[in-house]
C-alpha cells in the first residue's frame, strides 16, 4: 500500500535533518496530503478555496488506496453548504494525525525498535521502518523528486539539497492545498513563538519576585 501521508510520513522518518520535524507541522503536511488523495480520486474538488464534495462522482464509487485512515478522512469532509476551507480543514483533520499514521504503521508491522548504547553502560532505543516494498517506493518516489511530495515535506520543514531546486507542481488545485499547508505551518510556527515568549515574560518575573 502507498498513499502521498504515507510516503510523507516514511520521508520524514527516513530523511537525516538539521533539527526535528515538528509533529504538528508533519500533521498538517499529512492532512494536505489525504486531501491531494482525494482530489486526484475526484472525491472532491476546490471551489473558491473550499474542500467541495465531487457533485459528479457517486462517493460509492471512489477508488482510494485500501488505508483506513485515508477513509477515516474523506468520511470526515464536511458535505454540508457552505462546506470548509482548505485551512479549516488542515487544522481539524491534521489534530494528531501524525500520531494516528505512526499508531498504523506500527499495528501493522512496519516499525521496530532500533537498540543504540550510548553514554556507557546506558542503552536507548528508537523506532525506525523496517525495510519494506512501500518503504522502497516511498524512497523511490522520493529521490525522483516527484514535485507534490517534495512541496509537502518542503513545507513540513523536511529539507535536503534536492527541495530547493525541485520542479514545480503543476496542477493548481494540490498547488493550492500545499500553500494552505505551508500558511498554517506557518501560523503554528508564531503560536510557538508566543507561547515561549509568554513562558520566558513569566519565568523573569518569578525570578524577580524571588520564586
Amino acid at each position: 500500500m502507498t498513499t502521498t501521508p504515507r510516503d510523507l510520513l516514511m520521508v520524514a522518518m527516513d530523511m537525516p535533518s538539521s533539527r526535528p520535524v515538528e509533529p504538528g507541522d508533519l500533521s498538517l503536511a499529512l492532512a494536505g496530503a489525504e486531501l491531494i488523495e482525494f482530489l486526484r480520486a475526484r472525491a472532491v474538488e476546490l471551489k473558491h478555496d473550499r474542500v467541495v464534495p465531487s457533485d459528479t462522482v457517486d462517493l460509492a464509487d471512489v477508488t482510494l488506496p485500501d488505508d483506513r485512515l485515508l477513509t477515516e478522512g474523506l468520511a470526515a469532509v464536511v458535505r454540508e453548504v457552505p462546506y470548509e476551507p482548505v485551512g479549516e480543514w488542515l487544522w481539524r483533520r491534521g489534530r494528531g494525525l501524525a500520531v494516528a499514521y505512526l499508531a498504523a504503521f506500527e499495528a501493522e508491522g512496519q516499525l521496530s525498535r532500533q537498540r543504540d548504547r550510548r553514554w556507557g553502560i546506558f542503552w536507548t532505543s528508537r523506532k525506525v521502518l523496517v525495510d519494506t516494498p512501500a518503504r522502497r517506493r516511498a524512497d523511490r518516489r522520493w529521490a525522483a523528486d516527484e514535485p507534490i511530495l517534495a512541496a509537502l515535506a518542503a513545507a513540513a520543514g523536511i529539507y535536503d539539497k534536492r527541495t530547493a531546486d525541485s520542479p514545480e507542481v503543476t496542477d493548481q488545485a494540490a498547488a493550492a492545498v500545499i500553500s494552505a499547508v505551508t500558511d498554517a505551518v506557518a501560523e503554528l510556527a508564531e503560536e510557538r513563538q508566543r507561547r515561549a515568549s509568554k513562558l520566558n515574560d513569566a519565568a523573569v518575573t518569578n525570578y524577580r519576585r524571588g520564586y
